[in-house]
């Protein structure tokens, strides 16, 4: 019997940890000034060409995929077919306008779906990245096991997210799975992070205060998430490991 899944707001809230949906709407204005959102594409092009024989011209899916900046570097560095999946409108159209100026149009491709559903007929990927949208499709287990069938022979996925270093070992997920972890990026200078976090968190603020005059009955919801995104930076900086890591399936 098939599990009802989470409306696909639920899941948009969860992947951006939003604990209010009726921010949701707003989070095209809050994440304006955001580009790369989550996930550095400069570790995912480093774990494509460390992984992969031949790093150029391979089909790539990224889920989840934002504005886009990860199939638009693979696509400019490595001339990547890209598939963007993503559920918010406002970041896909953003995503094409960049890669029209920088002429890579032609490589990417920008869907608006829910990727629950959009993964049940994609397939033939050389590379999978799911980056920073937390757990859309379960535990490391559910997910690989999800994402493996859109896979290509040789193929391999890569699962940018921070994790605690108590929690059930992922490669043993891996294996249930029927996978298993070839390679990990792990983010050591914890330095960098916390300026980038700082950096992000400003940001972020600016245009939640700049809301909350436009909006005045809405101030308290505005506020709620700079107090909440503050948290989130301080437990992703301080308890997370802050990682990538590349899955193979085991043949």
């Amino acid at each position: 019997m098939e599990i009802s899944m989470k409306p696909i707001e639920d899941s948009i809230a969860e992947a951006m940890s939003v604990k209010d949906k009726e921010l949701l709407p707003h989070l095209p204005y809050i994440l304006q000034d955001f580009w790369e959102m989550g996930t550095y594409p400069d570790i995912i092009i480093e774990l494509i060409r460390r992984n992969s024989a031949e790093s150029k011209g391979k089909r790539l899916l990224d889920l989840g995929c934002g504005k886009g900046a990860v199939c638009i570097a693979a696509a400019k560095e490595l001339a990547c077919q890209c598939h963007g999946v993503d559920a918010i409108s406002d970041f896909l159209e953003e995503g094409r306008r960049k890669a029209e100026g920088l002429g890579v149009e032609d490589l990417c491709v920008f869907e608006e779906a829910d990727v629950r559903e959009r993964v049940k007929e994609l397939n033939g990927f050389d590379v999978i990245v799911l980056g920073s949208i937390g757990q859309v499709f379960g535990d490391h287990n559910e997910t690989l096991t999800t994402l493996k069938g859109c896979l290509a022979d040789g193929g391999f996925i890569i699962i940018d997210e921070g994790y605690h270093d108590s929690s059930e070992p992922i490669s043993e997920q891996a294996r249930q799975a029927g996978m298993r972890i070839k390679d990990e990026y792990v983010i050591v200078d914890k330095g960098a992070l916390k300026k980038e976090y700082e950096k992000e968190l400003d940001m972020l603020t600016r245009r939640c205060l700049e809301l909350a005059r436009i909006y005045p009955d809405k101030e308290e919801l505005f506020k709620s998430y700079i107090i909440s995104q503050m948290m989130e930076y301080q437990i992703m900086e301080s308890v997370y490991i802050n990682s990538a890591m590349v899955f193979e399936p085991m043949y």
